[in-house]
C-alpha cells in the first residue's frame, strides 16, 4: 500500500500539469532556446548596424557553439521566418529586426534601471542586465521606459530604440580621431573589450564629462577635465567616444549649481545635467524644476544637509549631491 502511494506521488509530482517536474523541465528548455534565438538577433543586428553582415562562424564565435548547433540553431530561425540565408552572410528579416529591437531595448533600458536606481556599479550592470533582458512583454517594457521617464540613451551612450522599434545613430567619434586641446564631451564609453572598460571607469572617466586632449603620443594619451589628469594607453582611449559641446553647454559657463546660491538669492535655472536620467530626472521635472523657472534657498538648515528651496510657491528639499545638478543663472 506504501508502495503504491509512493509511486502514485511520484508520478504527479513528475507529469502533474504546469508544476510537474517534466512541465518545468520543458519549461526552461523553452526558456533556454528563446535566449539563445535572441542572443543571436543582437549578433545580427550589431553586425548590420556595423554595415557587415553575420556568418555561421561569427555566431558561433559569440554564442560559444559548435557547427552543428549552429546549423540547428539556423534552420530554426528561418522555419521562424526571422533571418534569410544569402550564401554565407545571414540577414534580419523584418520580423527578425522588430523581435532584435525589442531585446536590445530591454538591454538598455535594464541598464538604465540598474545604473540610475538600483546604483549598481557600471562594470556590473551589462551582465545583470543580459540576464534580465528577455524576461519582459512589450508592455511591460512600456511601463518601465515611462517609470524611467523615457530615458533615449543608456549608461554607456548608447541610444535606446523607441517602442515604435526606430534607433538613432550613435553620435560621436572615437577620442583617438579628435584633435588635442579642443574641449569635447565623452558621449560614449564601449563595454567591450570588458578589460579596456574597466580600466576606463578605474581612471574616473564618465559619461557626460567635458575634457581635453593634452598630451597624444604613440604610447599614451592624457587627458583632463580641468582639474584632473587621466593616462590611457591609445587602445583603451579608443574605447572612449566624444563630440563637441552642446549649445546648453555654452549656457552653463554661465551658471552655477544650485547648492552655491547664497540664502534669499535667487537663480533661474538653465538646464540640468546630463547625468540627470531616470526616475531622478522625472522628479525634477515633476517638482517644475525646468529651465527658466526660478528657484531660491529658504529655511536654514543647521545640519546643511538637506536644504529647502522656494521653486513655483512650493518649498521641496533636495540633497547638495541633488542641487549640484541644477544649473542656475544668479538674478
Amino acid at each position: 500500500m506504501v508502495y503504491t502511494i509512493a509511486v502514485i506521488a511520484l508520478i504527479v509530482l513528475i507529469f502533474f500539469p504546469r508544476i510537474g517536474l517534466l512541465t518545468l523541465y520543458k519549461n526552461y528548455r523553452g526558456a533556454q532556446a528563446r535566449e539563445r534565438v535572441e542572443d543571436a538577433l543582437k549578433h545580427l543586428l550589431d553586425r548590420e548596424q556595423q554595415g557587415r553582415h553575420a556568418s555561421p562562424e561569427s555566431l558561433g564565435g559569440t554564442l560559444d557553439l559548435r557547427r552543428a548547433k549552429v546549423t540547428h540553431l539556423l534552420q530554426d530561425m528561418e522555419t521562424q521566418g526571422l533571418i534569410e540565408t544569402r550564401g554565407t552572410e545571414l540577414h534580419l528579416t523584418a520580423e527578425g529586426e522588430r523581435w532584435a529591437l525589442h531585446v536590445v531595448r530591454a538591454h538598455r533600458l535594464w541598464e538604465r534601471y540598474l545604473a540610475d536606481e538600483a546604483r549598481m556599479p557600471l562594470n556590473r550592470i551589462h551582465n545583470e542586465a543580459q540576464k534580465r533582458e528577455h524576461s519582459l512583454t512589450e508592455a511591460q517594457l512600456n511601463d518601465l521606459e515611462a517609470a524611467l521617464g523615457h530615458p533615449t540613451r543608456d549608461p554607456h551612450g548608447d541610444p535606446i530604440p523607441t517602442r515604435e522599434g526606430k534607433i538613432n545613430r550613435a553620435e560621436g567619434m572615437p577620442i583617438t580621431a579628435w584633435q588635442p586641446d579642443r574641449p569635447a564631451r565623452i558621449v560614449h564609453l564601449e563595454d567591450e573589450p570588458v578589460l579596456a572598460f574597466q580600466q576606463i571607469l578605474a581612471t574616473g572617466l564618465r559619461l557626460g564629462q567635458d575634457i581635453r586632449i593634452i598630451e597624444k603620443t604613440p604610447d599614451r594619451y592624457v587627458l583632463s577635465d580641468g582639474e584632473n589628469e587621466y593616462r590611457l594607453a591609445p587602445a583603451v582611449a579608443s574605447n572612449i567616444y566624444i563630440s563637441a559641446l552642446p549649445e546648453s553647454e555654452i549656457m552653463k559657463r554661465e551658471a552655477v549649481p544650485l547648492f552655491e546660491l547664497t540664502h534669499d538669492q535667487r537663480g533661474e535655472i538653465v538646464t540640468l545635467d546630463d547625468a540627470v536620467q531616470g526616475f531622478t530626472r522625472r522628479r525634477f521635472l515633476d517638482l517644475g524644476l525646468t529651465p527658466g523657472t526660478v528657484i531660491y534657498p529658504e529655511l536654514q538648515n543647521f545640519f546643511g544637509d538637506p536644504r529647502a528651496y522656494r521653486v513655483r510657491g512650493t518649498l521641496i528639499a533636495l540633497r547638495r549631491d541633488q542641487a549640484a545638478q541644477i544649473w542656475v543663472k544668479p538674478i
